[in-house]
């Protein structure tokens, strides 16, 4: 098994990572504004969900078949694509997130279940991730401490857990201004446009992407 120094290495590169903003943190954050504190916690968890296939995917191989085939890679590239184009377009068209009562909005309200897969689907339609996966984590195995399946799975829990903790700090933040935007049908419908012009703009950076 890793040693302390490489466990605590792969940590702290870990959080360095887990903080740069990509699909599924603008996914949270949103969420976390339209629903609050709950409904970012939630997606938090489906997004951790979806880290626990990538997971599995760099412990099976599947990772390796990403980076050398230049078919498989584009299939799940155009998959993810896809579904960030639809939460884009989706949001552009919204006629507004909810109906104003007296000087107050009243948010539409998803499913908890809707929130999670979605945030599950999120993190699983991102090659980029299991590349990363593929690229980052064998830097840290080493034959000589044992096998290499079980130390894949232990930085894939310490992935997680960190992963947790940031998103879930990035959910209780960003819900701290949900009851300032749902007063708003205004600053919703921005609120939904925003994140509408930041999936698509993601969409589009996807695109460019090469294995």
């Amino acid at each position: 098994m890793p040693d302390i120094s490489t466990l605590a290495l792969f940590a702290a590169a870990t959080l360095a990572i887990l903080v740069i903003p990509g699909p599924a943190v603008v996914f949270i954050v949103t969420r976390s504004v339209a629903q609050g504190r709950s409904a970012g916690f939630v997606s938090v968890l489906g997004v951790h969900a979806g880290s626990l296939v990538h997971i599995a995917a760099a412990a099976l191989g599947v990772s390796a078949l990403l980076a050398t085939s230049a078919t498989a890679f584009t299939v799940v590239k155009l998959a993810g694509v896809a579904y960030l184009l639809w939460l884009g377009v989706s949001k552009l068209l919204a006629r507004g997130s909810g109906t104003v009562v007296g000087e107050e909005a009243a948010p539409v309200v998803h499913s908890r279940r809707r929130m999670f897969w979605e945030g599950f689907v999120v993190n699983v339609l991102n090659p980029k991730t299991a590349i990363f996966f593929l690229a980052f984590l064998p830097q840290f195995t080493d034959p000589a401490a044992g096998p290499v399946l079980p130390q894949i799975l232990v930085f894939g829990a310490i992935w997680c857990a960190l992963g947790l903790i940031s998103d879930g700090v990035v959910a209780l933040l960003s819900s701290a201004i949900a009851g300032r935007v749902r007063s708003s049908a205004r600053a919703q419908r921005r609120v939904e446009v925003g994140s509408g012009v930041v999936y698509l703009g993601l969409a589009a950076f996807l695109t460019t992407q090469k294995a």
